[in-house]
């Protein structure tokens, strides 16, 4: 299982320390970008991006939670992604030429998909990406209630990348916690995205650890 705490929960006045914390125990940087427009909430941008890269020990996941990802996958890449993924519903019939547009730069592509929108709807990239994020809670804010559909929606996309023959990971973001990693990991994920219970916690690498465990 690889842990990839969300540093959408860390602390930016020492954003530093967090992101060494990263780098200590856990596997991924995950950096959410938030437009305004495709989700009602602002993040952070390059500038931002680019200061975590300095120091990332680990690969940086960058979840793109904005309207026409196409135009700012150059800039990330350039900024130091390691791995980059859109949400469906803000390419729909373009999928497939924003996954084209990742690979051009040899980054893993990943696409993603809100809880209200059927798994169904990306099983036609599931043979193109390289990693799938489900997101258990709506993408927007931290904080929300684990929804428990996720688990049957893993399963569905664990059944369909093996009938494909796909080695597509699958990630989970929102409301991830010890309390129910072991059931996610059961039903086939293999990235699990944590925020707040990593950053708010007095010691997030033992919560890195339970994860993990």
């Amino acid at each position: 299982m690889l842990i990839a705490p969300s540093m959408l929960a860390a602390d930016f006045l020492h954003l530093s320390k967090d992101v060494e914390t990263v780098n200590a125990c856990a596997d991924i940087i995950h950096l959410d970008i938030m437009d305004g427009t495709f989700v009602p909430n602002i993040s952070f941008g390059f500038p931002v991006v680019e200061a975590i890269a300095k120091i990332a020990r680990k690969p940086m996941d960058v979840h793109l939670m904005i309207v026409h990802p196409e135009k700012y996958v150059e800039r990330f890449a350039k900024a130091g992604a390691s791995m980059i993924s859109f949400h469906y519903e803000a390419a729909l019939e373009e999928s497939d030429a924003v996954i084209d547009l990742i690979h051009s730069f040899n980054i893993k592509a990943g696409i993603v998909i809100n809880p209200d929108c059927p798994v169904e709807k990306i099983f036609p990239y599931l043979g193109k990406v390289d990693y799938v994020l489900l997101m258990s809670v709506f993408a927007g804010f931290g904080g929300q209630k684990f929804i428990e559909t996720t688990y049957d929606r893993v399963k569905a996309v664990k059944k369909e990348l093996k009938r494909i023959g796909s080695k597509a990971l699958i990630e989970v973001d929102g409301g991830v916690s010890p309390q129910n990693a072991g059931k996610l990991a059961k039903a086939g994920v293999d990235i699990l995205v944590a925020g707040s219970a990593v950053f708010k916690a007095e010691d997030p690498a033992a919560v890195v650890a339970a994860l993990r465990g």
